[in-house]
């Protein structure tokens, strides 16, 4: 490609995409040292993400211990997560490194209803995941006879059912990648698409606070009656305080990794035609990317957190798996 010259007052080297009748987007070329280190770092990411959110998978897949109505959820959030490691990372990587994209239109809102799709499954996952953990804590004794296997398909179903619609919904509402050829981003974001921000993730958002804080002041109540007990010694009143703050913690991890990585996005999506779409590319892709990060940090914090998880990953790891028959261990 010929680099084209525009004189003004000075002479400017311009690239753009590619020659075209239609506008074309200036090139961004960044010095080769620092598309090496984007590379590096974004395969990096990709390559955790696919490799932790396969280690959850392959645990539940093969252990007959973790076939519960909790991990099929959790698996279905691996695998959003998965996917999203291992097609939309490395999909991302070379457009936010190149900064042009040579493919048609079309490959291009695919690229983008993928990408809807899969994190509003990966955010409807962790809302469901919260709703059974609500039975499980607030709920004890009604928790097998409201969710079970049956229960957990349906939300299953339901979570990749919405997704496809969000992710269809909003591209075919007029979010449009780019005003100019060869370039693949939201650059236009109609007004009539905060619906889908809000139905993928305000909502989500609300419904899962609400629950975690009833669980939270559940599991503080619980504690505080069992401390109280007469009957209960001062070591089992120990451990009932550590039990509270380890409760405290998860919570927050939870919620707070939640919402780190992906308020900002959602908030700027938002802004962004309110005002009058101020907010540059590149801060929005940066913020998808953290958004994104959530898929990473998922299997840390849910399955991680798990001893039979860990135990289960020690074996997968050491490749103990493929020297005997461990479908019906024992996970510690």
């Amino acid at each position: 490609m010929e680099p084209e010259f525009i004189f003004n007052e000075t002479v400017k080297d311009t690239h753009v995409c590619y020659e075209s009748d239609n506008l074309s987007c200036i090139m961004v070329i960044a010095p080769s040292t620092i598309r090496v280190l984007l590379y590096i770092f974004f395969g990096s990411l990709s390559v955790l993400t696919t490799c932790g959110n396969l280690l959850v998978i392959i645990s539940i897949i093969y252990f007959k211990q973790l076939h519960t109505p909790t991990n099929y959820l959790i698996f279905s959030l691996a695998v959003a997560d998965l996917l999203v490691g291992a097609l939309l990372l490395p999909f991302s990587m070379a457009l936010s490194v190149s900064s042009c994209w040579h493919l048609a239109d079309l490959l291009c809102k695919l690229r983008s209803s993928f990408d809807i799709s899969l994190t509003t499954s990966s955010i409807l996952n962790l809302c469901f995941i919260s709703i059974d953990r609500y039975y499980a804590v607030c709920q004890p004794l009604r928790y097998r006879t409201k969710i079970n296997v049956h229960v957990a398909g349906i939300m299953i179903l339901v979570t990749w059912g919405i997704s496809a619609l969000v992710g269809l919904g909003i591209v075919i509402m007029g979010f449009k990648e780019g005003e100019c050829e060869g370039r693949c981003y939201f650059s236009h974001i109609p007004i009539s698409a905060i619906m889908g921000c809000i139905f993928s993730f305000y909502l989500p958002t609300v419904v899962m606070l609400s629950i975690y804080l009833k669980v939270f002041l559940v599991a503080q109540r619980q504690a505080r009656s069992i401390q109280n007990t007469n009957c209960q010694s001062i070591k089992s009143g120990a451990s009932v305080t550590k039990m509270e703050r380890k409760a405290t913690k998860t919570l927050a991890i939870v919620m707070g990794v939640f919402l780190i990585c992906w308020t900002p996005f959602f908030l700027c999506i938002t802004v962004q035609p309110l005002s009058n779409y101020s907010i540059p590319i590149p801060v929005i892709e940066t913020l998808s990317w953290l958004g994104w990060s959530n898929s990473m940090i998922n299997p840390f914090v849910y399955a991680f957190f798990y001893s039979w998880f860990r135990a289960a990953f020690r074996i997968i790891i050491s490749g103990k798996i493929f020297q005997g028959n461990f479908v019906n261990s024992k996970l510690l």
